[in-house]
């Protein structure tokens, strides 16, 4: 085995190049009010800066690990990573919104080549008793880097502006490559791999449909987002149907699914990726757009979290050799839901910062015990000859999931706060003469409303520039108050997704050497 002798130069390397990946999932959130001020749009348009990139992301991992398995996953990892070092640089030069979306699909489409070769790397640098720290470094780089986005975010966007989020990409990616080339074995397992295209177009079609439906219910009307919305579900199941029918070599091999942990943890996979994308738009939109911390400062407080993660994570890779994963998973997740439960309870439109800390340790701890193992358990299920199916899957799924977590949070987010803004403007009109009570209501009701909604994240508007002095002062406190409402709502749909994925984590076996027969996973070394 070429370059056996030194695994772990190479593993780093590799997750050099998947650290900023899995970063730039996080690190837009933290720009967000920034974007939607700097660039004259609203929130919608801004959210479809991170669902583009993660469409582009899911739809090509499948096929990008049948590259690697055709021509090499080294060579196939580097194209990738020029594709999103060039399309860093692209994303950062954008001048609307409408650029950066473009340039932001193209850099998820080189994220998409390079993240199914990490995973394949490790199952061919290091033997099976061996993968778990190796799993638990890759996974403490996913995890780091998803929380620590914020904070690197916010001292970007404070001090250079929301381009350099995408600038910083550039030498960074530049010293991956040159550590890729000399470090990394140019294995080529060789495979002569079919390309299944009616796949890729059905799955691609049917994401981007349910996708586009659900993030736009409030633009077109949710009668049209849900014709759009079956749609997009019907290409699925046409999808599905497709690859059972497939004789030849399907996009998605059914048959994988077969072994129940792999089943159950791309099932979990899927889950954490909707938790980890909503929570942090959540987190970001509350902290500056209600408390007004700066990016910077925001960034900072999300940090703590960052710490934990990423020094428990290395522990949980480890000890996810010794013990069944799955208990350490369902940890993970369980710390992870309180964390968020505790901050939903505690924010108010006055919260001292401080007092979100214990339930930002919590959910750190919740991370630093979620994505190693559940990586460990889910592709340690499955015989040698899958690997590279099962890793592909495996990030697809987790990429699904912040993809709707994402699009979710945003309609959830906006429509929440447009619906409590009548109520929140109801109770402080009862401070004013009542001559003005109705006019001051007025504009938050309906279209008003939904133009003060959008306008919000971009800075309070002034509803009441023709009212008194004492109007105007209480436009903050509704606006504020009725954000607050729409972000505790909203806390309840990662808690939500998480229960889903605690389900599927009680009901892990366990790696096939723990339960007594590891005979299918050796026979292959």
């Amino acid at each position: 085995m070429a370059k056996r002798t030194r695994p772990w130069p190479a593993l780093f390397a590799l997750c050099l190049g998947f650290f900023m990946v899995m970063l730039d999932i996080s690190i837009v959130n933290i720009a967000v009010p920034s974007m939607v001020r700097e660039l004259g749009t609203e929130l919608t348009a801004v959210i479809w800066v991170t669902s583009v990139y993660l469409l582009a992301y899911a739809v090509p991992i499948l096929p990008a690990s049948r590259l690697g398995d055709r021509f090499g996953p080294k060579r196939v990892f580097v194209a990738g990573l020029l594709v999103f070092t060039a399309a860093s640089l692209w994303c950062g030069l954008a001048g609307d919104v409408e650029t950066l979306i473009a340039a932001r699909a193209v850099q998820g489409f080189g994220a998409a080549l390079m993240t199914p070769q990490t995973t394949a790397f490790i199952t061919h640098l290091f033997p099976p008793d061996e993968r778990g720290p190796a799993m638990g470094a890759w996974g403490s780089v996913a995890g780091l880097a998803m929380i620590a986005g914020p904070v690197l975010g916010g001292v970007l966007v404070d001090r250079l502006g929301w381009e350099w989020i995408f600038f910083a990409n550039v030498p960074v990616g530049l010293i991956a490559l040159a550590l890729t080339v000399i470090l990394v074995p140019d294995w080529r397992p060789g495979n002569s791999h079919r390309f299944d295209v009616p796949g890729i177009l059905l799955f691609g079609a049917g994401l981007v449909c349910v996708v586009f439906g659900i993030q736009n219910g409030q633009t077109y009307g949710w009668g049209t987002a849900f014709e759009i919305i079956g749609a997009g579900v019907l290409l699925l199941a046409g999808f599905v149907l497709w690859q059972r029918a497939n004789r030849r070599e399907p996009l998605l091999p059914l048959r994988i699914f077969r072994h129940r942990d792999f089943s159950l943890g791309a099932a979990s996979a899927v889950t954490v990726g909707f938790t980890m994308t909503s929570m942090l738009l959540v987190f970001v939109i509350y902290i500056q757009s209600v408390l007004g911390l700066s990016p910077a400062d925001a960034g900072l407080l999300i940090a703590p979290l960052a710490l934990v993660s990423g020094g428990v994570a290395p522990f949980a890779g480890r000890l996810s050799d010794r013990v069944n994963p799955k208990y350490l998973l369902a940890f993970g997740m369980l710390s992870l839901s309180g964390g968020l439960c505790l901050v939903s309870l505690v924010i108010i439109p006055a919260s001292s910062p401080q007092a979100l800390l214990p339930g930002l340790l919590l959910c750190g701890l919740g991370v630093g015990f979620t994505f190693s193992p559940m990586n460990n358990v889910t592709l340690n299920s499955v015989e040698r000859s899958l690997v590279g199916s099962a890793s592909g899957i495996f990030n697809t799924a987790r990429q699904v999931g912040g993809v709707l977590g994402g699009a979710a949070v945003g309609v959830l987010v906006e429509a929440r706060t447009s619906a409590s803004m009548v109520a929140r403007a109801n109770e402080a009109a009862a401070a004013l003469p009542a001559e003005l009570r109705q006019r001051f209501v007025g504009g938050f009701t309906g279209e008003a409303g939904s133009v003060v909604a959008a306008g919000e994240f971009g800075g309070v508007p002034d509803v009441a520039a023709d009212l008194p002095a004492q109007a105007r002062e209480l436009v903050a406190q509704v606006t504020g108050a009725a954000l607050t409402d729409a972000v505790k709502a909203a806390f309840l749909l990662p808690v939500g997704a998480l229960i889903i994925g605690l389900v599927c984590a009680v009901n892990l076996r366990g790696p096939i050497g723990q339960r007594g027969s590891p005979e299918r996973m050796t026979a292959t070394r």
